[in-house]
């Protein structure tokens, strides 16, 4: 973290003077969009989407329902669902690396953890399938264990009486 912000503390005094202009629009994007999702996902932009519908609804008798009425809120909700599409997907690719991250964080920190799982989203759809098999194999293993023991404890406390 300390290098990353480091490294955008040199170059010029904007702090974009190594980075190439892909770079700059990723990272504005990358704002735009976090400032973006806290805002329109809020009660707030929920109940003006209400709004703005009831509105459209209530013009309805005004302008005779026409095509164009109708159009309005075709290419209104079009518009703003395409845009949607890649703010709601860049927001869930950013938070799914942030708890990849930290759950990586977590088996590294971890003794007995295997840290070969690290970078399990990186594996192949059929080597997830036979690990999800493998851990399907230890919690029936688990799950018997425990039934075991319960029942141990049921002996141990019938024995006591």
């Amino acid at each position: 973290m300390e290098k990353a912000k480091n490294h955008r503390k040199k170059g010029n005094s904007n702090g974009d003077g190594d980075r190439d202009f892909f770079c700059r629009i990723r990272d504005a994007f990358g704002v735009f969009a976090r400032k973006t999702s806290r805002v329109l996902g809020s009660a707030w932009a929920f109940v003006c989407a209400i709004v703005v519908i009831a509105v459209w609804g209530l013009t309805g008798p005004t302008f005779h329902y026409s095509d164009t009425w109708q159009l309005i809120i075709n290419t209104g909700t079009t518009i703003v669902t395409f845009l949607m599409v890649f703010l709601i997907q860049n927001t869930q690719n950013r938070d799914a690396k942030a708890v990849h991250l930290k759950l990586d964080e977590l088996i590294r920190a971890l003794g007995p953890a295997r840290n070969n799982l690290v970078d399990l989203e990186k594996l192949s759809d059929d080597e997830l399938k036979t690990l999800e098999a493998e851990f399907e194999k230890l919690r029936k293993k688990a799950e018997g264990a425990k039934e075991e023991v319960e029942e141990l404890k049921e002996t141990a406390q019938g024995a006591k009486r």
